[in-house]
This record gives C-alpha cells, structure tokens and sequence, in this order.
C-alpha cells in the first residue's frame, strides 16, 4: 500500500509540473518514446515471453494469451500509434466558451488537463503505452495498475519510457507504474481521492463492476462488449455473411467482437443454415433458442444467461426474431450499451434501429470491430466509454481533458 501512496503522492506533483509542458515539448517526448520503445524491442520481448510461459503454466485461456502477447509487428504497432498522437491536435487551451459581460469582466472557458488519471487494467500491455501517450499529449500524469498476468512486460514498457522521458522535458514520474499487483494495492488505489482525479477500468465485466461498486475516486465506466447484429429480412446474404464472419473472427478476444446474432425470422429460414455452416467451419460454437436447434439440432441450448455472455472466444449466441423492433428490445436488455450493428437495406429499419438502440457507437450495415480510437482517427485510446456522463465511446485527447474558466477585469466588484 506505501508503493500507491508513494507514487500518488510523487504523480500528483508531476502534475502540476505539466501544466507548463508545451505542445512541442510533448510532441518531442512522444516521439522519443515510439524510438525508445524500438530500440528496446528486444529487451521488452524477452520479458513478454516470460509473461506468456507463465500465463500458459498457470492455464490462461488462448484468448488471453493473445491479449498479452508482444511481437515485432505489434510493436511497430504501438510506436506507430505513439507518433499518430503527435500528429493530433494538442486541445489543451482551447477556447470552448467565451462570454462579454455588460461590466467589461471577459470570461473564457477553455481546455485543461483532468490532472491525474488512473488506469487499472487486465492483460493488454499494450494499454500502459496507448495510455501514457494519450494522458502526456494531454497534459496529464497517469498511474498505472496492470494486472499480474502482464507485470513483466508492463515493467518492460514504463522503463523504456522512463528513459525516453528522461532524455525530455516531461518529468518521469508523470508516468507511474505500481509494480505490486496485489488486491490490496487495487483496492488502495480505488480510494487514492487525495492524489487521484478520475479512475478508468479497462479489462472485463468482473474487474469493471469491482471498481464501479468499491471506488470512492471518481470512475469513467468502460464496459464490457457484449455486441449484437441484427440480421434484417431484406439483407444481403453476402454482407451479412461478411459482416458476421468479421466481426467475430477477425480478432474473437476483443470488446467489439460480437457476441449475438439476432436474425429475422424470414431471412433465417432462407438463409440461416449457410450462416450457420460457415460459422461452424470456422470453428464458433453456437448457442442457440429452439429455432436455431431445429435447423442444427447439435447446437448448445442458449440459457438466459447466455444472452448476457461476453465469450472473448469462438463462441455466440443466436436467436430468432420478428423484426427490428424485437432486436431491439432484445439487445437494450442484454446488451452492455458498447456496440451494435444492423445489416439491412430498409432505411427506416435503419434509423429506428440506430435512433432506439442504447449504445456508444451504433452501426448500419458495417461490423462493430471499427469502434476503436485508432479507427476513429483518435489514436491510441484510453478506452470504450459505456456510460453517458462526461465521456462515451472511444476515449481519445478529448475525453481526458476538463475545463476552467478564465476571467479578467479592470477591477470589478459585484454589488
């Protein structure tokens, strides 16, 4: 618990530090850190390495595995995404308001960092980096919590930006790992109000209701990815087929993977058995309501609790619907409010469903694997926003920002 506090304590005044870093300055630093991390390449996979034998020693999943796993292509991947943050636009100081008052007072809001954001996280080493950059161009320091399954690759990467920082102007304690992975240092850091502005969970449904039911600090929800298509009757077999097939193969173990289809009844009696097979090609295993076992009766009888499920995995669940005004009754139950799609060539299906479905990023005839903030033209992200309140969707420079106002006058007082 002393290694929280201590490092709260010290990225709470690199805070403060920042507040005077310019663009260019961290600009220069970002840039510093994408080469840094490349020349340590090596260094940090061997660490991963260490990170993968022991995940497979103690059983992890292939999908978590996955999740955890660092190679040269990923790590082009993540320098390359370091230095896409450069070339955005620093919102720091921007002006969002400005307001001419009768008695000459001037008043501005404007763009200021949130001051100390911390970031607690499963698997993805990834993350320590996508999050470092995004709250350094924004102005902030970061504590950092990973969890044990990634603690050697995540030591790797913050020491590789410790000494990219250390060749900047930014102080490297704007930049915190806390090494100790322990439930008690998590639960210190869900209670670190003096030193910490905002918390953001990034991982899966039980580490995210953990910190939303145990912090005291302020939390920005990231949701779990429990995401639908709904397959209208007048789709075209092919897109709905690729569309299907994309979203939950090209990478299962994702938040905007889906986990449900949801098919109209008409088009499901012409079409589902092919989807159904191409599916089961790929190796998905299918859980499905009555009418999906009828056409392949060796499907897994779908339980309640299997609407709910985010799989990570080749696994879905299918059910059979009406029209869109089912599917979307059925997803605002089910659903994590994180991403869903429809495939239709009815444009009032379309609109009904985007209009009615609530969700961070809703989508007509495209598969949910775009919501991301690389795709989104942020960057890296910070996370998925699932909530309504400051921040929703992916998490780029914005959504790590507040704001002040800034008055000057010529010696006015208020009667």
């Amino acid at each position: 618990m002393r290694e929280v506090i201590q490092k709260g304590k010290a990225a709470k005044a690199a805070s403060y530090l920042m507040t005077g870093v310019t663009t260019e300055e961290k600009n220069v630093a970002l840039c510093l850190m994408a080469e840094q991390l490349i020349i340590d390449q090596q260094f940090i996979l061997r660490e991963n390495k260490k990170d993968i034998e022991a995940g497979k020693t103690k059983g992890l999943s292939q999908s978590v595995l996955d999740r955890i796993m660092l190679n040269s292509e990923r790590m082009k991947g993540i320098a390359d995404a370091i230095t896409q943050v450069t070339e955005l636009k620093d919102p720091i100081g921007d002006t969002l308001e400005t307001i001419e008052k009768e008695n000459g007072l001037h008043i501005h809001k404007k763009r200021v960092p949130i001051g100390v954001v911390g970031m607690i996280y499963e698997a993805r080493p990834n993350v320590t980096v996508d999050a470092a950059a995004l709250t350094l161009k924004t102005g902030n320091a970061v504590i950092l919590r990973g969890s044990s399954s990634a603690r050697n690759s995540n030591i790797a990467l913050v020491t590789s930006i410790h000494r990219a920082l250390e060749k900047s102007g930014i102080p490297t304690d704007a930049v915190q790992l806390i090494e100790d992975t322990s439930r008690e240092t998590a639960k210190e850091l869900f209670r670190l109000n003096d030193y910490l502005d905002v918390l953001i969970p990034r991982g899966g449904k039980n580490l995210i209701d953990t910190v939303i039911r145990e912090a005291s600090v302020p939390v920005i929800e990231t949701g779990a990815g429990n995401c639908h298509i709904f397959i209208d009757e007048t789709a075209s077999k092919k897109m709905a087929e690729q569309i299907v097939l994309n979203a939950k193969l090209q990478r299962p173990s994702v938040c905007n993977a889906i986990e449900s289809i949801l098919i109209q009844s008409q088009w499901f009696n012409v079409h589902g058995d092919e989807l159904l097979h191409k599916l089961l090609e790929n190796d998905v295993e299918i859980y499905g309501d009555d009418k999906v076992k009828e056409v392949y009766p060796q499907a897994n009888k779908a339980l309640e609790e299997d609407w709910y499920k985010e799989y990570l995995g080749l696994a879905v669940s299918i059910k059979i619907v009406d029209g869109v005004t089912e599917a979307i009754q059925h997803i605002n139950k089910y659903g994590t409010r994180h991403s869903e799609a429809i495939i239709t060539e009815v444009e009032e299906h379309a609109e009904m469903f985007l209009k009615n479905v609530d969700a961070a990023a809703v989508y007509h005839n495209a598969s949910t694997r775009f919501t991301d903030g690389f795709e989104f033209g942020y960057g890296a992200e910070i996370g998925i926003s699932t909530q309504k309140l400051h921040a929703r969707g992916p998490m780029g420079l914005e959504a790590l920002t507040s704001s002040k106002y800034f008055i000057k006058g010529t010696g006015q007082t208020r009667n």
